[in-house]
């Protein structure tokens, strides 16, 4: 099968490349502009793929509240464009979305499903909600993917922005104690986990909304203790409300996913996050070591 990914060069869109077998095309902003649907039409007209993965997406959270607009342009008219472009050729179009649709119930303590109404706080959870409303509507052949607290290997070209870990991990060898929100439950996701899940649902051809995450509950404060620990890190951390951490978006307060539906359709068993996170270090210990025995050696 020929893939596209869209947003190959981000912590999804590289474990993608990396995962997934056969003819795989990776796309960056500069290959195709989901925004623009000309762009995508040629796109599609010139790799006749038979599936289309969009890892690209708007996930400045915050900055999203100040421009609502270009967050909405990326997260849900591209997947629009997406959408009715593989539509025309019937092409599958795998949709990566978020948990951010959901936050308004404030007594949660259950996980959500994938047929509970979604009801987002933020800009940011608007537009992903629009996006894959989109595609739902627009393309018969497809996955939409929500997932949550998304982490992987290319991060670290940005100097530890866009991935809790990386960040926690560079605050901490730069500070003695950091303070962290203790009162939002949600649960971290490799990427190179999602990129496995989502190679084996899409082979399914079981087409529709699923959730995804690794398994179990945590709060950010637990995930960043969690990751010193296994770092062998001494970092004082300091359990805060979300009300004390000044941000312009409100985020969910409970969000996490129930993947029951994602384990029935392919069989297979979700690895619990600090199982995940473990290996995620230990690959990046290992990356780490080659890269320095690399400039030893130049």
């Amino acid at each position: 099968m020929k893939t596209a990914i869209t947003g190959a060069n981000g912590q999804l869109g590289t474990d993608l490349m990396q995962f997934l077998c056969g003819d795989v095309v990776g796309l960056t902003h500069s290959d195709v502009d989901i925004c623009d649907r000309e762009s995508i039409r040629r796109m599609l007209h010139e790799l006749r793929p038979q599936r289309v993965i969009n890892a690209a997406a708007y996930n400045k959270v915050d900055l999203a509240e100040q421009e609502p607009e270009v967050a909405y342009q990326v997260n849900a008219l591209g997947p629009r464009n997406l959408a009715l472009e593989c539509e025309a050729i019937n092409a599958i179009l795998v949709h990566v979305s978020t948990d951010y649709v959901f936050g308004r119930d404030d007594s949660r303590l259950m996980p959500y499903s994938e047929t509970e109404p979604p009801a987002p706080l933020s800009a940011y959870g608007v537009s992903k909600l629009a996006g894959e409303q989109f595609v739902q509507s627009l393309c018969s052949r497809h996955f939409v993917i929500r997932t949550c607290g998304v982490y992987g290997h290319a991060a670290r070209a940005g100097a530890g922005k866009g991935n809790f870990v990386e960040t926690m991990i560079r605050l901490g060898s730069e500070l003695n104690e950091l303070k962290i929100v203790n009162d939002q439950f949600c649960t971290p996701t490799s990427s190179a986990e999602l990129a496995e899940a989502i190679s084996a649902l899409t082979d399914t051809r079981d087409f529709g909304l699923y959730h995804f995450t690794n398994e179990g509950s945590t709060t950010w404060y637990d995930f960043a203790c969690e990751i010193f620990q296994q770092m062998n890190m001494d970092v004082t951390v300091e359990p805060i409300s979300a009300s004390n951490y000044s941000a312009a978006a409100r985020r969910p307060g409970f969000s996490l996913l129930d993947s029951t539906r994602f384990e029935a359709a392919t069989g297979l068993t979700i690895n619990n996050w600090r199982k995940a996170l473990a290996t995620y270090l230990k690959e990046r210990s290992s990356m780490l070591a080659m890269t320095s025995e690399q400039l030893t050696a130049s």
